[in-house]
């Protein structure tokens, strides 16, 4: 084997950053765009992308074309870039086309009540002449947010609340939140009806289903009131008598396929995590390695599937089973962490990590990075973290258990502690967990 240009930690970050370089708005949104319409164009969205895929509409979409709009993006996630774009319009005494408010994530709040209203204000009594681009990422679930009639922003976040801690997976919660918002599972598109509504998403969902990005405003809902009711009573979430009498009795049905609300809508999705996967694979080639992708939608525990990556990458190392050292085994996905102790500081993908440290056990040659796209690990301020043959040996010096740490959801403590947390701030965009595993 050729000697690597990069020492196993810093090639780890660099197939990192390559993933998400390949899923930023600014690269990818101007060629999905349509010529301008006969009417009206009103630009709608959220996400945590929602701030970078805002610049790239202002700056792709023609100066002579009315348009405005609004986006909704996390606190915290307006890009530097949007910033200088909005401060040069100001000295021309102009403003941005597209409004963009920041709001919480992953339990909404007020300001994203607030903000939600306003853009469903936007869209109603448009005409046929008019067009709708939405633009959506993930965390739009959380950031769109309306609830259905009778039912409280305070009551919307203990459901949210409650679903974060429960284990359920992305589809499961984005089910029950599309049947107690007004917005979600595909009611949106019915508001900007008769106009044509043109969806651009960014997926972060195993599958890239656009029904379970951000909650599908836009597309129809397969899912119904009853596995709604399954999924709150599987993981004992509790909702107002009123609203589950609703859902018992089928009252808060989302709009299916054949609705006329979806008669000129068109959904593209224009960034996916298999495109990160292939273009971190091909990064890692470029440094002569063989990289292979297991996976672009895993789920399950993040901890069971940190034993599992582990454990393959030690069967490489030992046996060149089922691949040949050196290579870069890559993996996407969105695993899920069940809280088990009230008090720890994580993130799924440091939990993965930590159990695959765990999983390792100092192994020589197996070196690893698993990290969210977005930049954001859970509500913490890393990515994800980075562990090596010298990890565990390394935290024992400082009196650190892993064992401890990760039966207290408390990886990102651990990791911390050693100094290898993975702290990017926020990418502005989001296609989901990224998983590195080096085998030399």
């Amino acid at each position: 084997m050729q000697p690597l240009s990069l020492d196993p930690a810093s090639l780890l970050k660099h197939l990192y950053q390559v993933a998400v370089a390949r899923a930023l708005p600014e690269k990818i949104l101007a060629q999905h765009l349509p010529p301008p319409p006969k009417g009206r164009t009103v630009v709608i969205g959220a996400g945590k992308a929602a701030g970078s895929m805002t610049l790239a509409m202002e700056l792709a979409w023609p100066q002579s074309a009315p348009m405005t709009g609004l986006m909704i993006t996390r606190y915290h996630h307006t890009p530097p870039a949007y910033d200088q774009f909005k401060a040069g319009l100001c000295k021309l005494g102009n403003q941005p086309r597209i409004e963009l408010v920041e709001a919480s994530h992953p339990v909404p709040d007020q300001a994203g009540l607030d903000a939600t209203r306003r853009l469903m204000s936007l869209v109603r009594e448009l005409s046929p002449d008019d067009l709708v681009i939405c633009l959506i990422s993930g965390g739009g679930s959380a950031l769109l947010t309306q609830p259905i009639a009778g039912m409280s922003l305070a009551e919307k976040q203990a459901v949210n609340s409650a679903l974060l801690r429960s284990g359920a997976n992305i589809g499961e919660m984005n089910c029950v939140r599309k049947h107690l918002s007004v917005v979600k599972g595909g009611r949106l598109a019915a508001l900007c009806a008769p106009a044509q509504v043109l969806t651009l998403a960014i997926s972060d969902v195993p599958g890239d289903d656009p029904s379970v990005i951000a909650s599908g405003p836009t597309v129809p809902d397969e899912t119904r009131c009853a596995d709604a009711l399954a999924i709150l009573d599987r993981y004992a979430i509790s909702l107002p008598a009123a609203i589950r009498t609703q859902l018992q009795q089928g009252l808060l049905e989302t709009p299916k396929a054949g609705d006329a609300a979806f008669a000129r809508c068109q959904t593209k999705v224009i960034a996916t995590p298999q495109q990160s996967l292939q273009a971190a694979a091909d990064a890692a080639r470029a440094h002569g390695l063989a990289a292979y992708i297991l996976s672009d939608e895993i789920q399950g525990e993040a901890r069971d599937i940190g034993y599992m990556h582990a454990a393959l990458a030690k069967q490489v190392s030992r046996q060149n089973q089922p691949f040949a050292k050196p290579c870069v085994l890559l993996s996407g996905g969105e695993t899920t962490v069940t809280v088990r102790a009230a008090h720890g500081r994580g993130g799924r993908s440091v939990e993965f990590l930590l159990a695959a440290t765990l999983e390792l056990a100092g192994r020589e040659n197996i070196w690893a990075l698993s990290a969210d796209t977005d930049g954001i690990d859970g509500t913490e301020e890393h990515a994800g973290a980075l562990c090596g043959p010298d990890t565990l040996a390394r935290a024992l010096k400082l009196g650190v258990s892993a064992q401890a740490a990760l039966d207290a959801n408390n990886a990102y403590s651990f990791f911390d502690a050693i100094g290898d947390l993975l702290v990017t701030g926020p990418t502005f965009t989001n296609v989901n967990d990224f998983r590195a595993l080096l085998i030399l």
